[in-house]
């Protein structure tokens, strides 16, 4: 009998929605109706125990607004959360659940406090949720930490603004190991970091992950980052996870138009000579999305039926895709 994987995170037609409308005098005088902005509509997802989600897509698509809406700094529209078959909401209120979910944000140099010793930063987590008793023993659990990330515990002294980016981006680590999590969101934590530097801190990741157990939800746009470090990669658009499936399978077989049009931007370095069809338009207004399917507007396999219906996401090999043209074999 094949064993069930433990399911550490699941989203169910995740929603959420920004009101961005002028003030209500304004649009009195103007006649204009409230505008919302649909950052994330529907979308769903599991995480298995110690295993990566990658989220890719173009800027604008929703990916950063998924990785808020799982560790609860923005709450849900509409849909929901489940962190270890609990409620998001519920494991939130519960510090011994809060604990073990921690988030790595994007810009290395904006997200430490410029103000604080790097001691007093990755010590802030331990106090707060109370792990360790006595100033000697949080300097020691905070040296191990600062070891466990490749710094040295003299680095404790040592004020952010004394570090590169990808040392800061390893305090960073240190900080969100600090509370011992068992799920790390990753949103972008290498788009800031030169290319050498970025293979260290995935490297880095990858080993905590087999050292420690971890899950990880990864929000990138770079595709060759997502390659190595995923077990699962959602492409998202507009809002939307037009495809699921395997790391290998999305690249060696991708079947959504978008997750193409997303491949053929990767430079060819073996100078296959292969045709590249690029994907023409742009992105539509998340304020004022396309009907039926938000990619048809830019879709060489868009037919009548691709702009009056949306796509629901459905079982293709190893994949699931949301596509007419897919789920037809007009692909």
């Amino acid at each position: 009998m094949p064993m069930v994987e433990k399911v550490m995170l699941e989203a169910n037609d995740l929603a959420r929605y920004f009101d961005v409308s002028r003030p209500a005098l304004q649009r009195l005088i103007a006649r204009e109706p409230r505008r919302t902005l649909r950052a994330v509509d529907g979308v769903s997802f599991t995480i298995p125990k110690g295993q990566t989600l990658s989220l890719v897509g173009e800027s604008g698509c929703g990916k950063s607004t998924v990785a808020r809406l799982v560790v609860g700094l923005y709450p849900p529209s509409d849909g929901t959360v489940a962190f270890d078959n609990q409620p998001l909401s519920v494991a939130r209120a519960d510090p011994a659940q809060r604990q073990r979910m921690q988030m790595i944000f994007q810009d290395p140099y904006a997200s430490l406090n410029p103000r604080w010793r790097v001691r007093d930063i990755i010590a802030e987590p331990i106090r707060a949720f109370k792990l360790v008793d006595g100033k000697d023993a949080i300097l020691a659990r905070v040296g191990q930490l600062l070891t466990q990330v490749g710094l040295a515990p003299a680095d404790g002294e040592k004020f952010p603004h004394e570090f590169s980016g990808g040392q800061r981006q390893r305090i960073s680590i240190a900080r969100a190991l600090s509370s011992n999590p068992e799920f790390l969101v990753c949103d972008e934590p290498t788009s800031a970091l030169d290319v050498s530097v970025q293979a260290q801190i995935l490297n880095l990741m990858k080993e905590l992950q087999r050292s420690l157990g971890l899950t990880y939800l990864f929000i990138s746009h770079n595709l060759a980052v997502v390659r190595q470090v995923s077990d699962r990669v959602g492409v998202m658009y507009l809002g939307r996870i037009v495809e699921q499936a395997p790391a290998e399978t999305l690249f060696t077989t991708p079947r959504h138009p978008y997750t193409r049009a997303l491949m053929e931007a990767i430079p060819d370095l073996d100078m296959t000579g292969r045709t590249r069809i690029p994907v023409g338009g742009e992105v539509p207004s998340p304020i004022s999305p396309p009907s039926g399917c938000a990619f048809h507007p830019r879709c060489p396999l868009a037919n009548d039926r691709c702009k009056a219906e949306r796509p629901l996401a459905q079982p293709a090999g190893e994949s699931l895709v949301a596509c007419h043209a897919v789920e037809e074999g007009r692909g």
